[in-house]
């Protein structure tokens, strides 16, 4: 199981096998401004576009413990109350002892353990920069108060807007849901949003940004950096397109191509764009959480390449994830006193920090992110995860109504260091629907009255928790 929709945020990394690309470079590594020192034999390097650390190298200087097990092959870092470990050849990682699914397992190298540099940022709470042009990484502590941490770890084959992005706003991600399309940025930008006819379409324009190297792991960009994103059951759009429109000034700009005219509205919060198509005439319509309504957002775990666990039958966390989060929002936009905004609504990829972005950016009062779970063939049941103590109310609720609407085994609720959790601010809550690893528990899961049920369960939850008859 991918506990926390963990693998949005990881880089894809391999084992190093006759024939498979391998390209070393002397790749840098800044902390807090200053350069760490690397063993001449095993340094940072690009494996497969894919940025690999020297995890001792990082840790150490982090003030981490870093244990190696030779015999069992397994590596366990730890400081304060976290502790993470890995095991060389497994997919399977642990963080506070949850369970974390990889797309491929660590690698040693001259006795060097290298993991991915994203895993690093996010369990360590560093903000992680790349200049592509240099081939440095920066690492820079919350608290150290030095560099913007603005991009993420590169995909190298993504050359194109990546090698100078520098004093520009990065796009890093793009989500279309609930007839709204979000763009988030790393900053403030002032878009410019107009119509045109034959055909009809949106265009909107935003000077002095560029792409970050992680919007490639999310969306299709091609080397002259356009592509599309495809959205299907809204009869307004067909797709939306999307290009580095001028390089002076550097502009990306996005196309809603529509069926017919169609009015609109602009919300622009720094960090995030919002093209809101409900407003029919055209005039500026009241901002998500600007019109009295309580505003919750639903995430649905995992999405596009990233899969989430498999079944034992082949089924994808993803797409049950999505199954659920769209029957929580057929439900809620029935209630006259929610607003309702989902991460993503159809297969697409939307990093972990894109998801919070959303929510922190719209000012939601509550976050659900809904999962399904896997480990061993006997582990049944259902769960639920906060980090925050202001947290705690929230998945006491949630969890009352999941385990009355599944069915299933209690597991009870839990706390651990979920990103989506842990960084937010609002209550948030991770709901584990059942175990995909468990035969019984899966076939459940894929059925309509179960997923009907749990979905009646979840919004039942939220209208207690939120006060609302």
């Amino acid at each position: 199981m991918k506990k926390f929709g963990f693998l949005v945020l990881l880089f894809v990394f391999g084992l190093v096998f006759p024939g498979y690309s391998h390209a070393a470079t002397d790749t840098k590594i800044i902390l807090d401004g200053k350069e760490i020192v690397q063993p001449s034999d095993t340094k940072a390097e690009i494996i497969n576009s894919k940025v690999m650390v020297p995890i001792r190298v990082v840790s150490e200087n982090l003030g981490y413990s870093v244990e190696w097990k030779q015999q069992t092959q397994t590596v366990t870092i730890s400081k304060d109350n976290t502790a993470m470990q890995m095991i060389v050849g497994q997919k399977t990682a642990t963080v506070n002892g949850s369970n974390v699914n990889l797309d491929a397992p660590p690698l040693v190298k001259n006795g060097t353990t290298l993991v991915p540099l994203r895993f690093i940022g996010e369990e360590m709470g560093l903000k992680v920069g790349w200049n592509n042009t240099t081939k440095t990484v920066t690492l820079v502590t919350q608290n150290s108060g030095s560099g913007n941490g603005t991009t993420t770890p590169p995909n190298s084959g993504n050359e194109g807007g990546g090698s100078d992005q520098e004093g520009l706003v990065l796009v890093n991600g793009i989500s279309f849901s609930d007839n709204r399309f979000m763009i988030a940025t790393s900053g403030s930008t002032k878009p410019n949003v107009f119509t045109m006819t034959g055909p009809d379409r949106i265009v909107i324009d935003l000077p002095n940004t560029a792409f970050a190297d992680s919007f490639s792991e999310g969306q299709a960009l091609d080397s002259n950096q356009n592509g599309q994103l495809v959205v299907s059951g809204y009869p307004d759009v067909s797709k939306i397109r999307y290009s580095l429109y001028s390089n002076s000034p550097s502009t990306i700009r996005f196309v809603i191509d529509l069926s017919s005219s169609k009015g609109y509205s602009v919300q622009n919060d720094s960090g995030l764009v919002m093209i809101n198509l409900d407003n029919q005439s055209g005039t500026p319509a009241p901002p998500v959480g600007n019109n009295g309504k309580k505003v919750v957002v639903i995430d649905a775990g995992h999405g596009d390449q990233d899969p989430g666990a498999i079944g034992v039958t082949g089924k994808r966390e993803k797409d049950f994830n999505l199954a659920m989060a769209l029957k929580v929002e057929a439900l809620l936009k029935k209630e006259s006193k929610i607003d309702v905004v989902l991460t993503r609504s159809d297969d697409t990829f939307l990093a972990l920090k894109e998801r919070v972005k959303i929510a922190q950016d719209i000012k939601a009062d509550i976050f659900i992110s809904i999962h399904a779970n896997s480990g061993p063939a006997a582990a049944n049941g259902v769960e639920t995860f906060y980090t925050r103590s202001n947290s705690k109310a929230l998945a006491t609720v949630m969890h009352k109504y999941l385990l009355q609407s599944s069915g299933l085994k209690d597991r009870g609720v839990k706390t651990a260091s979920l990103h989506v959790t842990r960084e937010t601010t609002m209550p948030a809550v991770l709901l584990e629907g059942g175990f995909l690893s468990n035969k019984s528990d899966e076939a459940a899961l894929f059925t309509e009255s179960f997923q009907k049920s749990v979905a009646k369960g979840i919004v039942a939850g939220i209208k207690e928790y939120l006060g609302i008859k």
